[in-house]
């Protein structure tokens, strides 16, 4: 049996001419997160809405439909003909459904008419339904209440058809992903990484992640908590490819050739230029970092001004407004953190120096880079990338 869905979306209606490709890109994305699923899938767009017709699992649906970036919410429905009998049928039998688990219910009526032919205005709708509600249950079993109802049955009159429904899902909102292009993510096994990465996701970003493995300063465990994580982040994308950089000589030579208070900036510097280069490769447009402003010492002002210096492409951090609590609120929120807190660590947290420095200068980084032969580093590691491919399901 198939079940219909409509899905609403927000900022897609403000697109103005391209509100139809972001439309399709949407509509693609219902689709890959489902496909792989039993059951026949119809995808089909009005004026306003999307609507999902499929045999797929309920619940599957339900589930995967909340992590699509660019859904503002979406309902199960009934599509009813424009006949009024008939939809005030459907609504008794959706007051009487919720009677089932409940020996009461307070409910209302809301309607809403975009297809102004149908005999009915939305205000006479609700009042007509409502009283053939209240005719049809017992007094002792029902109520109206128009403020704070348990059950708010909504009925929209459409063009082709009236859509009855009582359940509301939140989506997550923003853009459909790969609107506004690729993006490298610069991807640890800590908290702040991961959410950024949803948060570029909710912005219409197609991630490309970029982790540096450093066996065996760090173990094999630490890269599959990073496997972990982008398996998390490939439900919220459908799929992604994991980019892993061997950087256990770049760390030897760094330890051997660069000052101890810079290694942090300068390890930095160079994972930057990497991923320029692998994310290029892939006609990316920008990188996304998890990085904040002051909460390690690669992250004061100057420090990120040393950093910045070294890409060509843009780099986005979209945390820099967030504390601690807010970043760990919206791991634990998008099935990341448990993961992230798992004690292994990466080469960012391994090879920290005792006295990092705090507010270092362009004059001294490229002093503390000379001994290193950084073209030639960096060639060797983006030739020998590994690429693992990730489904979301």
């Amino acid at each position: 049996m198939s079940n219909l869905y409509l899905i609403r979306y927000g900022e897609i209606a403000l697109k103005g001419e391209n509100r139809s490709m972001f439309e399709d890109i949407l509509k693609s994305n219902i689709k890959k997160s489902i496909k792989n699923e039993r059951g026949n899938i119809t995808i089909y767009k009005t004026p306003g809405r999307i609507f999902l017709k499929t045999e797929v699992d309920q619940n599957i649906v339900i589930n995967r439909l909340q992590k699509i970036p660019g859904l503002v919410s979406f309902s199960p429905v009934v599509e009813v003909p424009l006949d009024y009998d008939k939809i005030k049928k459907v609504v008794l039998k959706s007051a009487q459904k919720a009677l089932e688990d409940s020996e009461y219910i307070n409910f209302r009526i809301t309607a809403r008419r975009s297809n102004k032919d149908f005999k009915y205005d939305s205000m006479e709708l609700q009042y007509n339904l409502g009283e053939y509600i209240i005719e049809n249950i017992e007094e002792n079993k029902r109520e109206v209440d128009l403020h704070t109802p348990d059950l708010d049955i909504n009925v929209e009159i459409r063009k082709n058809g009236a859509f009855i429904y009582s359940e509301v899902y939140k989506g997550i909102g923003g853009l459909p992903v790969g609107v506004t292009g690729n993006a490298g993510l610069m991807l640890s096994g800590g908290i702040d990484s991961p959410v950024a990465g949803y948060m570029g996701l909710k912005r219409g970003a197609k991630l490309l992640p970029v982790y540096f493995h450093s066996f065996p300063f760090t173990s094999d465990r630490t890269k599959e908590k990073v496997k972990e994580l982008t398996q998390v982040l490939a439900k919220y994308q459908n799929n992604i490819d994991l980019h892993i950089v061997d950087f256990t000589n770049i760390l030897t030579e760094m330890n051997e050739k660069c000052p101890n208070d810079l290694i942090t900036i300068i390890m930095r510097r160079l994972m930057l230029k990497i991923t320029e280069m692998i994310v290029e490769k892939k006609n990316g447009k920008a990188i996304i970092t998890g990085e904040s402003i002051g909460q390690v010492a690669s992250q004061t002002l100057e420090a990120l001004k040393v950093t910045n210096e070294v890409p060509q492409l843009p780099i986005l951090r979209p945390l820099l407004g967030l504390n601690k609590v807010q970043i760990i609120d919206l791991a634990k929120q998008i099935g990341t953190y448990n993961i992230s807190i798992q004690p292994y660590d990466d080469c960012c947290t391994v090879f920290v120096p005792d006295s990092p420095e705090t507010r270092p200068t362009i004059e001294q980084v490229l002093k503390g880079e000379e001994n290193l032969d950084i073209n030639d580093i960096i060639e060797k590691a983006v030739e020998n990338v590994e690429v693992i491919h990730i489904e979301g399901y």
